[in-house]
């Protein structure tokens, strides 16, 4: 008997672990995701510059990334949330539908798209600090060694870079972290209480009623050019950016936690970056994937801490 007892007891811690592992494994996977579509975010808005206007752009896609999301919720039948969860919802509709496409599109007006993605290379530390206060979370001290040292080489390059002063496109991109940030926290946490998808659809949805008059006022005054270019920009926007992206995102930083889910976007400049070059042609300065790559390094250390 107590060889059968400790044959099976190995086989039992096995199976417990193993739920435990999946988790996590799909939670980075969603969260990578998430990154890789965000990446692309800054190009495509390039591109749709192109043929819009940026106000034009940001209500547009917001419109067409509501219908979409509205379609979905209605078709699954999806109840609305509790009234609770609303003023939660309202932070991400500001911070992530609303706030972060005009600011960082207005900064994209004079501003490369390699700028623009190391400077929002700042994006995971500051969300881990709202995270913080907003959550409660308490990561380590080699985590937070890890964020602040990626920050610093950010905040290093955007002096260098902008003659040892702030320029307002800069000024809009820390704007943009910030309310992102408060977006990411909140929908973050209320993705552990409805699926992902459904926080950003209802974020959305909650804009619906200001966008549609503020796509109609912006695209009456704001010419319109639509080009191959535009059109796809302001498609991967609407719907890869502002929705299947977060919709991955949100389930991942359920499944991981704000604070690690945040630190893999660290990854993101980087491979903004290499689209910026491959889609738009942009000459890169020495100092931007050097940059890049030092943040990029942070994440094998923030990953391998616990929170």
């Amino acid at each position: 008997m107590r060889a059968q007892s400790s044959a099976i007891g190995p086989t039992r811690i096995a199976v417990t672990t193993t739920p435990a592992a999946r988790p996590t494994a799909s939670g980075t996977l969603l969260a990578a995701l998430g990154v890789v579509a965000f990446s692309l975010t800054f190009p495509a808005t390039a591109w749709g510059l192109e043929g819009f206007g940026p106000w034009s752009l940001v209500a547009v896609r917001c419109v067409l990334a509501a219908l979409i999301a509205g379609g979905c919720l209605l078709a699954l039948r999806v109840p609305p949330p509790d009234r609770r969860h609303w003023p939660g919802l309202a932070v991400v509709a500001a911070g992530v539908v609303a706030g972060f496409p005009l600011l960082t599109t207005l900064a994209l007006r004079t501003s490369t798209t390699a700028h623009a993605a190391v400077v929002v290379g700042l994006l995971p530390l500051t969300t881990a600090l709202l995270s913080a206060l907003r959550v409660g979370t308490r990561p380590s001290r080699a985590f937070w060694a890890a964020a602040l040292t990626g920050a610093a080489a950010v905040a290093a390059f955007t002096v260098q870079q902008s003659g040892g002063a702030l320029s307002t496109a800069d000024l809009y991109l820390f704007g943009a972290l910030l309310v992102c940030a408060a977006g990411y926290t909140e929908g973050g946490r209320l993705a552990r209480i409805m699926p992902g998808w459904q926080v950003i659809g209802w974020a959305l949805v909650l804009c619906l009623p200001l966008a549609v008059p503020g796509a109609a006022v912006a695209l009456a005054y704001e010419p319109v050019h639509l080009t191959a270019h535009s059109v796809a920009g302001l498609l991967w926007v609407a719907v890869g950016s502002q929705f299947l992206g977060l919709v991955v995102w949100y389930r991942g930083m359920a499944a991981i936690g704000i604070p690690k889910a945040s630190q893999l976007q660290l990854a993101q400049p980087l491979l903004t970056l290499v689209w910026s070059v491959l889609l738009l042609g942009e000459h890169l300065t020495v100092a931007a994937p050097l940059t890049a790559a030092a943040v990029l390094v942070c994440i094998a250390v923030t990953q391998r801490t616990r929170g």
